[in-house]
């Protein structure tokens, strides 16, 4: 068993929303985290200890999205009141609203540069605003129902978007057209997002189905059905060696990509965990549901190298599911469930996009060089396997020669003994 601190951590747990916890984000630097919820509010958690949050009111109905700029001078929110609201995190919280949608807005985005903003609604369009001009550019409609999420690719290039027509759609952002659509789940789809690098995105349906597609070859190369009810949001670790997602079935659950594998079970919220959220160091991460509470977790199990964690699984394998952390909070009996037969995963395929894509890691060269010296330990070790095999095959050889030799030398004595007997005696 790994030691306590190598797993996930509950570090504090943050109670202030008086409704269900639907979004949530760390501020870049990592010092505040914004969370929204049905109670209508945005509340501003402070991370630095003995520090006050700030409760902001100004939205008329749910708040559904989150997302602080990249700059961390701005804080945008999306409501099912049609309406979309840029906040600054300070104490006076003042906001700025847009207004295009003629329906809920289930999502908002900024781009990696924030200058521009990125939305989803129930209209069944995704609109495009400038956040400088303060005001909205386009739409981009094809979907034919709600459309749940939308996100910018790393570069701004790309849109990706789903919704309740069961599609995944790829936009163009130059041409603003779709470029792909992906249509390969049952019920509705839930949450979709860029990993960091860009050449993949995953998307999560209310099937509890989590795949992930390679943007350059257009093929699903991973697939994982770990959660007994339907995933409501996910986030990738900044690395994309990890991803966690929330579900209705009460879980918080932390994804291996790399080696293909669930890895841990998060039992904290009593209730559906409706949003997840890494920091942008990886270092933490939160997640908020249904009770209303917003619980932040230390990652752990990422500051380990990547082959000592594939070592670490290596000596917890058993007949049993993957290994998985107990409860945390609250402390309860937790059985373990058989392992779904439906986690579909090509790790070599995922290990060739993420080497691209991470070529110039100074990280990632390491891993690299440990599998290329892994690599020629087996060559070398299947070279001496053979030369034991070869030696051994000589060895048996050389016995059965010295047999044959043994019996033929005995029946010779043997012969050469009865000769003796029955030869005439002169005297």
């Amino acid at each position: 068993m790994a030691s306590v601190m190598e797993d996930p951590t509950l570090e504090r747990h943050f109670k202030g929303h008086r409704d269900a916890v639907t979004c949530a984000d760390f501020s870049p630097n990592s010092k505040q985290l914004a969370s929204g919820s049905v109670d209508k509010s945005l509340m501003i958690w402070n991370l630095a200890l003995k520090t006050r949050a700030y409760r902001y009111f100004g939205h008329q109905d749910v708040i559904t999205g989150v997302q602080f700029s990249p700059s961390g001078n701005l804080v945008a929110t999306s409501s099912k009141d049609r309406t979309v609201r840029l906040w600054t995190p300070t104490m006076k919280g003042e906001s700025t609203m847009f207004k295009a949608h003629t329906a809920a807005v289930r999502s908002v985005a900024f781009s990696h540069d924030g200058q521009r903003l990125v939305t989803a609604s129930d209209d069944k369009s995704i609109k495009v605003w400038s956040v400088r001009g303060q005001c909205f550019n386009y739409s981009l409609n094809q979907h034919t129902n709600w459309v749940r999420c939308a996100r910018f690719s790393p570069d701004g290039r790309l849109i990706a978007s789903c919704g309740d027509d069961r599609s995944v759609r790829l936009w163009d952002t130059s041409t603003k057209r779709c470029i792909n659509c992906f249509t390969d789940y049952v019920g509705s789809t839930t949450f979709v997002d860029f990993n960091s690098s860009g050449t993949c995105i995953a998307s999560s349906g209310a099937d509890s189905s989590l795949k992930i597609w390679d943007l350059r070859t257009n093929r699903l190369i991973q697939q994982y059905q770990v959660h007994s009810a339907g995933i409501n949001t996910f986030s990738f670790h900044p690395s994309d060696n990890y991803l966690i997602s929330g579900s209705s079935d009460s879980t918080v659950k932390i994804l291996d990509l790399l080696e293909g594998r669930l890895i841990y079970t998060l039992h904290g919220h009593k209730g559906a965990v409706i949003t997840v959220a890494f920091s942008r160091t990886g270092e933490v991460f939160a997640s908020g549901g249904t009770d209303g509470q917003v619980l932040m977790w230390r990652t752990n199990f990422d500051t380990k190298s990547y082959r000592d964690v594939l070592q670490q699984h290596g000596r917890r394998s058993t007949p049993d599911p993957p290994p998985h952390l107990s409860d945390i909070h609250p402390r309860v009996p937790h059985l373990h469930r058989p392992q779904s037969a439906d986690i579909q995963v090509s790790s070599m395929h995922y290990m060739h996009w993420l080497t691209q894509a991470n070529l110039c890691s100074p990280d990632f060269s390491t891993l690299v060089m440990h599998v290329c010296d892994f690599a020629q330990t087996v060559s070398v070790l299947e070279e001496r396997l053979t030369l034991t095999e070869d030696k051994l095959k000589e060895c048996l050889h050389h016995q059965a020669t010295i047999l044959e030799d043994v019996r033929a030398s005995g029946e010779r004595r043997r012969t050469y003994s009865e000769g003796i007997d029955g030869s005439p005696h002169f005297t």
